[in-house]
This record gives structure tokens, C-alpha cells and sequence, in this order.
């Protein structure tokens, strides 16, 4: 058990960390913080344009900086961008900054809700099936090496998918309370 008084959701790009987030955030009276929408505000633009002009080692450069910052906080619930585990740095910076829950979805439940995505850098290839593979091939030891916890949303509503996931978190996840003085702005 990793006692925390952040929750942090990684796993694969339409696992629902977003979606999962903002449902489980207020319930458990956690600020959230989505690197993604962090990144974006601060760049001014989207995450595509972001890769476009500076490639996916600037994003990722970027996504760096944000993670550090806000592991510096407490009290927050983070979603974390799919890619986020790549760097070993980050994959120990989460470790130490909070409880980690791996939302694990299948290659088939990847594809049905990103069927008409197109804001995805990483995707914007002819054989998106393939590439959902590799990256998964890729990036699910790095998810394994960093979690505390292995939580299978699978092809529910998110309502259903979070209340499940909160239950989970009830028995598993041994809560600091965070300082006012800690959460930031």
C-alpha cells in the first residue's frame, strides 16, 4: 500500500483518466489536475499544435515540468497524459507523489472510443489498431512498474466505471489528508 494524499490515474489514451477524474475528484474532495488541459492552457494551444511545432520530446519536455509541479501539491487528484510513464523520472516522481491507479482497457475498447478522434497526435497513423499494439506493447510494463493499483474500467458508462473504481479506492487506498497550505492554486 502506497499512503498518499494524492490519487493519480495513468494508463493508455481512452482509458477515461479525464472522464474518471472528474467524477472522482469531488467525491473525494480532491482538486483536479488533467497535465493534458495543463499543458494546453499554458501553451495557449492544443495538444496536436503543441506536437506540430515542437515535436513529441518537447511535449513531452513540457509534460515534465507540469508533473513536477503538481506533485509538489497534495490533496489533488492527477490525470496524467498515456505517455506520462515514459519517462523514468516521472514513472518515480508519481510513485512518491501518490496513490497510482492503472485504468487497464483492452485494444477493442480503445478503438470504439477513440473511433472518431482525431485530436490525437500519436494516432494519426492509417492502422490505428496497430499502433494502439505497439504502444500498449510499449507502455504497459512502465504502467505495471509504476501503479498501486490494477483497475479495469472495461465498457461501462463512466458513472459506473467511477463508482466501481471508488469502492476500490475505499478498501485499497490508505489516504493522507493534504495541508491547505499544500494544495495549489
Amino acid at each position: 500500500m502506497n499512503p498518499a494524499s494524492n490519487l493519480v490515474l495513468i494508463g493508455p489514451m481512452g482509458a477515461g483518466k479525464s472522464s474518471l477524474g472528474r467524477l472522482l475528484a469531488p467525491r473525494f474532495g480532491l482538486v483536479l489536475r488533467d497535465l493534458d488541459r495543463m499543458i494546453e492552457e499554458r501553451c495557449g494551444v492544443a495538444i496536436p499544435t503543441i506536437f506540430e511545432l515542437e515535436g513529441e520530446a518537447g511535449f513531452r519536455q513540457r509534460e515534465r515540468g507540469v508533473l513536477e509541479e503538481v506533485c509538489a501539491g497534495a490533496g489533488q487528484l492527477i490525470a496524467t497524459g498515456g505517455g506520462a510513464v515514459l519517462d523514468p523520472a516521472n514513472r518515480e516522481r508519481l510513485r512518491r507523489c501518490g496513490f497510482v491507479v492503472w485504468l487497464k482497457v483492452g485494444i477493442e475498447l480503445q478503438l470504439r472510443r477513440l473511433g472518431r478522434d482525431r485530436s490525437r497526435p500519436l494516432l494519426q497513423v492509417a492502422e490505428r489498431e496497430q499502433r494502439l499494439r505497439q504502444l500498449a506493447a510499449e507502455r504497459e510494463p512502465l504502467y505495471a512498474e509504476t501503479c498501486d493499483l490494477v483497475f479495469e474500467p472495461g465498457p461501462v458508462a463512466a458513472r459506473s466505471a467511477a463508482a466501481a473504481l471508488a469502492r476500490e479506492l475505499e478498501r485499497h487506498w490508505q489516504r493522507h489528508p493534504a495541508t491547505p497550505a499544500a494544495v495549489p492554486a
